[in-house]
């Protein structure tokens, strides 16, 4: 392997594939959460799809809250959606749980290791993006019963442990008071010198990375490997004596990595590989079986399992473990994953709308008889056929691989894998099972290869002890200049805050008021557009509506300007005489309100108005651009002539048309003479059902029933009028 001389931290570093010069300087380091450790967000981003989400001892040294951030359980999220389903998970309502007991908050690790041995999630949600489990149905107070469960599991050990430390201090004698100094307090922590290591040990064992330091990383950072990757005899060992030796320890972990290490593939053995491997990539229908999958012929090498299922979905995969080298083979540390098999199912199982299998909701509420039901659990035997004849076609494959990573969430899931049933290939005893130690979602192939590189990339983070004078025994102690200026950035954060949310306010109060004046001014409502103003102490000269920089306000941005644009001569006149508009203001096009009215009546209201206020108002006409003034008794004349030449023209209009339908009608009746008007004459004339039919051609059924009915009613009325005519 040729050795990388750049920088390791600013590519992707495979754990099976490392270059020899980080290979050759990685040491151990026991960081444990009693270190007090303060863990910083990774500082080199390797992949925008891969994201740690497991949380490391000690907590986040960043001080700024964001909308992604938990700062119950000290974690941080992508994206607003991870944190919404944090939200709903166990480990965010045992937090909840913790903190009004007034105790502290637990990483996920540690979480997990409390809730070992449960089949369910104790709040009925896992974090998923389809309801991966079946507990999705369970309802807000089963999440407390679970949690109380879990509390009151906590209370009987606490207390198991309390009587049995007084059982031992009874029966021993005063030799071993030195041994026992310090018992165990009523919150049940212990005290004892065996009892600490013992209880570092397993807050160590709680975390999902071994440390390693390296002279490559920068001060105080460190590469991580998850616990999941390494075996118990290479984190234990086979000897229990070895636990309190840390070089033993040290050079077990040197030699876990070094004999990980394996040679890249060459292409030609990737191709005979990819060449004896049948394609099963296309999600699951009821089409058949696929084929047995055999070990390739071109590779024999080591590779690992994994496979989601939840929610009516199974994704699995199996990895070769050695990198491929691509194309560009001339570039250190460019590989590219080799995949053995992989498989996707999809059944219709879960309840749509209402979460859950229909075999959850069958056990609590009894046997549905919809055809839903029927469906879903039809597809529910479907899907453990699928994936358990799969398992069997892949039995050499599983068999052989190092590790098997299964999420699985729920009893319906597990028994689907685990069985018992007849050759069953996976078994829970199985110690190369593991869980997925951070969060997952849908089961797909994408997450599952996003799954692979979480687990098998090296993380980097900076950990910084509290206090950079721990080894001297002296705690930092932060000088009156220091102080100040970080209550100094304090109170200018919260003004920052008040500020913005001020704002905030403001502007949906003026998005309010917007949309309100113009509604009212929309449908020409002049008293209650008024009555609006005042009622929220609204000035029309200087109110603008918001957001300024909508091609709406931008055209019309006062209401005065709204007005004229609707031609609403009567608003305009109201806001000028009663309310003071400025009609002098600008629109973002440079223009007056006067200058958008559309029509004649719309522009005298401003020559009016122009009349009609006293010189006192101060406006500048002129600036405004409205013509000479004009009394609203001339604006009626005008208005009045208008009128009547509208109405005579209209007059004048209807006459010629009535004189080319008269000339129409005497070209016609003079026709009528001739051959083709007799021949006209001569054709029979229709019928009243004839004519009826005609008139109801091209009708839709409910303007037909219509029409019946007027014709119904016309020879009712014809019949009354011919009754009482009689009388």
């Amino acid at each position: 392997m040729a050795e990388y001389k750049h920088d390791p931290t600013r590519k992707p570093l495979y754990l099976y594939s490392l270059p020899d010069n980080v290979i050759s300087t990685l040491v151990p380091k026991n960081i444990t959460s009693s270190a007090s450790a303060s863990t910083e967000d990774e500082t080199r981003q390797y992949d925008d799809d891969v994201s740690d989400t497991a949380s490391t001892a000690g907590s986040v040294s960043s001080t700024a809250q964001t909308d992604r951030t938990c700062a119950l359980c000290n974690m941080d999220f992508p994206t607003g959606l991870d944190k919404r389903g944090h939200l709903k998970a166990d480990l965010h309502y045992y937090n909840l749980k913790q903190k009004i007991r007034g105790l502290s908050s637990v990483t996920e690790a540690e979480f997990e290791k409390l809730a070992d041995g449960m089949d369910e999630s104790l709040s009925g949600s896992d974090w998923s993006e389809s309801s991966d489990s079946e507990a999705d149905t369970k309802h807000t107070d089963k999440k407390a019963g679970g949690l109380a469960s879990l509390l009151q599991k906590q209370a009987v050990i606490s207390s198991a442990r309390q009587k049995a430390a007084a059982a031992r201090k009874k029966n021993k004698g005063s030799d071993d008071l030195d041994d026992e100094e310090g018992d165990e307090q009523p919150d049940g922590k212990p005290r004892t010198t065996r009892e600490k290591r013992e209880a570092a040990e397993a807050t160590a064992s709680l975390q999902p990375f071994v440390w390693f330091s390296s002279p490559t990383l920068p001060e105080n950072n460190y590469f991580g490997v998850y616990r999941a990757m390494l075996t118990p005899e290479e984190l234990n060992g086979t000897n229990t004596d070895e636990k309190d030796d840390d070089a033993a320890w040290s050079t077990r972990m040197a030699t876990a990595i070094s004999t990980r290490q394996l040679a890249p593939i060459s292409g030609a053995t990737a191709a005979a590989t990819a060449t004896a491997i049948p394609s099963t990539s296309a999600a699951a229908s009821d089409a058949a079986t696929p084929a047995p999958v055999s070990i390739p012929a071109g590779y024999n090498g080591r590779h690992i399992f994994l496979c989601m299922i939840g929610g009516g979905h199974f994704a699995a995969m199996v990895i070769a473990l050695p990198a491929r080298r691509n194309k560009t083979a001339n570039v250190p540390m460019n590989r590219e994953a080799t995949v053995l098999a992989h498989k996707t199912f999809h059944r219709y199982t879960t309840r749509r709308k209402q979460g859950g299998s229909q075999s959850a909701n069958d056990n609590s509420k009894g046997t549905a008889h919809s055809a839903g039901s029927s469906l879903r659990r039809y597809n529910e035997q479907a899907l453990i056929d699928d994936v358990r004849g799969l398992l069997r076609d892949w039995k050499p494959l599983l068999d052989t691989a190092d590790l098997l990573f299964v999420r699985a969430n729920g009893n319906t899931n597990q028994r689907t894998l685990f069985g018992p049933y007849e050759g069953q290939v996976m078994h829970l005893r199985d110690p190369r099972l593991r869980n997925f130690p951070f969060n997952t979602r849908r089961a797909t192939q994408n997450e599952i290869m996003r799954a692979f590189i979480e687990l098998t990339r090296l993380k980097v983070r900076e950990i910084v002890p509290q206090g950079a004078g721990a080894e001297a025994g002296t705690a930092p102690v932060l000088d009156e200049a220091a102080l100040a200026e970080r209550q100094k950035q304090k109170e200018e954060a919260a003004r920052r805050k008040a500020v913005a949310a001020k704002q905030k306010e403001e502007e949906d109060t003026a998005l309010l008021h917007t949309s309100q004046l113009q509604g009212l001014a929309r449908r020409s409502k002049v008293p209650a557009l008024l009555s609006y103003l005042k009622s929220n102490d609204l000035a029309a000269a200087t109110f603008r509506f918001f957001p300024p920089d909508a091609p709406q306000n931008h055209h019309a941005p006062t209401l005065l300007h709204f007005a004229a644009s609707q031609n609403a001569p009567t608003l305009v006149s109201a806001l000028l005489l009663r309310v003071g508009a400025d009609p002098t203001v600008l629109n973002g096009d440079g223009k007056t309100a006067f200058e958008l009215a559309g029509d004649r009546p719309t522009r005298n209201a401003f020559r009016v108005a122009r009349s009609e206020l006293p010189a006192s108002a101060g406006i500048d006409w002129d600036a405004a651009r409205v013509p000479l003034p004009m009394t609203r008794a001339e604006a009626d004349q005008r208005e009045a002539r208008e009128k009547e030449e509208a109405e005579r023209k209209e007059a004048e209009r209807r006459r010629t048309e009535a004189a080319r339908l008269k000339k129409e009608t005497d070209t016609d009746n003079a026709g009528s003479n001739s051959a083709a008007g007799r021949k006209k004459k001569a054709l029979p004339v229709k019928s009243a059902q004839e004519m009826r039919e005609e008139e109801a051609r091209g009708l839709t059924p409910e303007q037909r029933m219509r029409l019946e009915r007027e014709r119904r009613a016309r020879a009712a009325e014809a019949r009354m009028r011919q009754a009482q005519g009689g009388n």
